[in-house]
This record gives structure tokens, sequence and C-alpha cells, in this order.
């Protein structure tokens, strides 16, 4: 079946069985391969996107269930204030071991910063929870959501 998504701005069309998860949509047919495949489970957060806004699991997310939703991946959050933000926030902090669950981190930590007010440690914990981090750098994780919520921070990378 032929679905039209709106992918990081743009409508890309496929031909694909409705059942066909969203992840390999991503990756095998719109060549997006900063998206990666963990557990297949939806338990790893490596395959996080957002719907709409909303931090989802890709690999359990069939494609025939996008309708018109706006689907954001690493590659495009980049594009957003939030996710430049987080993006700068990563580099500083200097979060990445492996690099492997990092574009689902940041998927996750974009949906928690764009409810507007800087998260405390016990709203990073839930927002986090799910995502895994096989190298277990959650401190720098933690530090870099922090930093990439300041409002110092914030008003600094607007400027540039």
């Amino acid at each position: 079946m032929r679905y039209t998504l709106h992918v990081n701005g743009q409508d890309r069309s496929v031909d694909l069985d409705g059942d066909t998860p969203l992840l390999w949509v991503l990756r095998d047919a719109l060549e997006l391969k900063g998206t990666k495949f963990g557990c297949g489970a939806g338990l790893c957060g490596a395959c996080t996107v957002h719907l709409d806004g909303h931090a989802v699991r890709s690999c359990q997310t069939p494609v025939s269930d996008v309708g018109k939703s706006a689907v954001t991946t690493i590659e495009g959050i980049g594009e957003t204030a939030i996710g430049a933000r987080l993006q700068k926030a990563w580099l500083d902090v200097d979060v990445v071991q492996c690099g492997y669950c990092q574009a689902g981190q940041i998927m996750s930590a974009a949906e928690l910063l764009a409810q507007g007010h800087v998260p405390s440690d016990e709203a990073i914990t839930a927002a986090m929870n799910g995502n895994i981090c096989r190298c277990a750098t959650y401190t720098r994780i933690r530090q870099a959501i922090k930093r990439a919520a300041s409002p110092s921070f914030a008003s600094a990378a607007a400027r540039k």
C-alpha cells in the first residue's frame, strides 16, 4: 500500500505493507539511518522518533498508524531550537561514548524540554526512563539536558 509520510518537514511516499514498523520505513525505504534498531521490542529507546512532537518507539509503530502525523527523526530535530540546544549541550558535555543510543536519548530529551520549563532530576528520570545507554553515560546525559534547559544557555544559543 502507498503511504505519504511527513518526515522532517517533507512529504515522502513509500509503497509498503502497513504492518512495516516505522523504524524500517525510515532506515530502509527513506535512507534515514540515524534512528537505530536496538531491541525491536520498544524497551531500549534507540529507535525513538517524534510523532507530532511526542516521543514514540518506531520499532513498535506500524507505518499504517502514522497517518498525517509529522514524523521528526534525529536528522530533523536539530532544525528546531530545542533540538539544536540539545545537540550543542551533548557536544559541550561530551556525552557520547559509543553513540549508539544517543539519537533516541536526544529525541526523548527534546520532548521533555518542549514542556517549556527547567526539569527537575525526577522529571528527567521519568522522561528518560526506558532509554538505555550501554556505556552508562547517564550522568552526562542528565547534565546535558539541564544545560540545554537552562535559560542562559537557551538565550546564548538563540543569539548565534
